[in-house]
């Protein structure tokens, strides 16, 4: 009985080993043969693949933002060197003929040429202050420092440069409507020469922090071990970690986007600066600029990097597709081209630095100062040098100029923003209108009231059509720009139209498109 018991237990036992076999056997069976449809959940594949798609044209679309952005700051940045000297040439010829031709009932000046001989005046002073800074004092000072504090001052730069960009553009624009202001209306405002003493100290302050960082910058390039350029480069990976994680909008993005630029074309003029004061040390051998090729290439390489991978991941994590940084630049394009309209009511420089937080006038006197203490100019010869130097910066300027109106143009179409552009240019008629009524303005009691058509307090009034006539047309016309006939029936209509009629808000946009649209023909002739 004992012997049949053991034996019964024994069998059970290979039984269930062999269940266990079987059932292991038909699981790898089932796990090597288990099949599954994908379609079966086809709207979530199709929103992975087309993230990874809207991943893979990042890059593409975010440098044709900041390529465009760029040149956009390149031109305010040539501004101040070229045309902003010749206009300051104007206004003080005017200035100087007033006794002899005399006034005719006109105003002294026109608000553009007292803008444009204040900043004169604030670049004027400002590099006579700067001619005083002892640029190889401070980066020797700045060289005794360790690298840890150097890293913290770096940082410290950073912060304080947008600090000074945010506030800056309003000390300028405050002066510079304080100087344009009408006199008709009751003084709220404690006077010019305050505000210009205000808007001097800034460019001043805001010029000297530029010169710590090009210092610091150029202290990690002359480093022996690049310690603490790998530092410097690491903390733009460190500017990941502060903004991928955070919910943005697509204002947000944009805002950003402008950052973004604006840091890049200043992280380019920092970097000529090193370049010009190490090429002066080493008395422009031009082996030494190989030298500092491979750092520039890390410096610039890193920015690219971060900037697509920040952008990459912020897109992916908001659920924005790529197209949004055609739609930004299509709004950089409006902004150009309601800068160059006859009742723009901004200076374009000025419009570039509300909008990305780009100011001029400190990074241009940082620059002269540090080009006339690199470069001797002694001799007739050198003087030729420079002034063919200069006339190319001029033929630079307009250049640039003419294809950024060219593609601009191209971009509001393409965007199908012209009635928004239109919409900008008829919303700052109304405001400037009462900003340009005359001291004696009210008409007499029975009388009714006249509403004029006024202009820009910052922009001189010009006949646009006579400056584009210039181009000579294509050969083959566009079909979608007839040439210019005379008013037809229709034309005379919308002339007599009032301005709420839907025909002419219908009509106008490609108007004001097309008032600058032949700058396109140029620009493609030119690219």
């Amino acid at each position: 009985l004992c012997n049949l018991s053991l034996t019964t237990q024994t069998l059970d036992l290979y039984g269930n080993k062999i269940k266990i076999l079987i059932f292991l056997t038909w699981f790898m069976c089932a796990e090597l043969t288990r099949g599954y449809f994908l379609e079966h959940n086809e709207a979530k594949y199709t929103e992975r693949r087309e993230r990874v798609y809207t991943c893979m044209r990042i890059p593409k679309e975010l440098e044709r933002l900041m390529t465009f952005g760029m040149f956009l700051c390149l031109d305010a940045f040539l501004y101040v060197f070229t045309l902003l000297p010749l206009r300051m040439l104007l206004a003080l010829l005017r200035f100087l003929t007033i006794p002899c031709c005399g006034l005719g009932g006109a105003r002294l000046l026109q608000p553009a040429q007292v803008c444009d001989l204040l900043k004169g005046l604030i670049m004027i002073l400002c590099f006579c202050m700067m001619h005083y800074v002892d640029y190889s004092m401070m980066y020797h000072l700045i060289r005794g420092q360790s690298v840890i504090k150097l890293y913290i001052i770096y940082n410290m730069l950073e912060v304080a440069d947008r600090l000074f960009s945010s506030f800056g553009q309003d000390i300028l624009d405050a002066l510079y409507w304080t100087a344009t202001e009408p006199k008709s209306r009751r003084r709220a405002h404690i006077g010019v020469i305050p505000h210009f003493f205000m808007a001097v100290f800034y460019v001043f302050l805001h010029a000297i922090l530029i010169m710590v960082q090009a210092s610091t910058l150029n202290v990690a390039f002359n480093s022996h071990n690049k310690s603490l350029l790998t530092i410097m480069m690491s903390n733009n990976f460190v500017e990941i970690k502060g903004s991928v994680f955070k919910k943005f909008e697509k204002n947000n993005l944009f805002q950003m986007s402008n950052s973004d630029i604006k840091e890049r074309f200043t992280n380019f003029v920092l970097l000529l600066i090193v370049c010009l004061r190490n090429m002066e040390q080493f008395s422009w051998n031009s082996d030494h600029l190989w030298v500092l090729f491979p750092d520039v290439f890390m410096v610039v390489a890193s920015e690219v990097a971060v900037d697509v991978v920040k952008h990459a991941f912020i897109t992916k994590f908001n659920d924005l597709t790529a197209d949004v940084y055609s739609e930004y630049r299509a709004s950089l394009a409006i902004e150009l081209l309601s800068s160059r309209q006859q009742n723009a009511y901004t200076d374009y420089s000025d419009s570039v630095a509300r909008r990305m937080g780009f100011i001029p006038l400190p990074l241009a006197v940082l620059l002269i100062r540090v080009v006339i203490s690199s470069v001797k100019i002694q001799g007739a010869l050198a003087s030729v040098c420079l002034l063919l130097f200069y006339l190319g910066l001029i033929s630079l300027k307009v250049l640039n100029s003419v294809v950024l109106l060219g593609k601009s143009c191209k971009y509001v179409k393409q965007a199908r923003m012209e009635q928004k552009l239109h919409e900008r240019t008829a919303a700052a008629t109304p405001s400037k209108s009462a900003s340009r009524t005359p001291k004696h303005s009210h008409p007499p009691p029975g009388e009714p009231k006249v509403e004029r058509h006024v202009i820009s307090v910052t922009k001189q009034p010009a006949p646009r059509a006579e400056l584009i006539t210039t181009c000579s047309p294509p050969l083959n016309p566009d079909p979608g720009h007839p040439p210019a006939t005379p008013p037809t029936g229709v034309e005379a209509a919308e002339a007599t139209a009032p301005p709420d009629s839907p025909e002419l808000k219908q009509r106008f946009p490609k108007k004001d498109l097309l008032e600058i649209d032949r700058f396109t023909i140029c620009g493609n002739r030119i690219g």
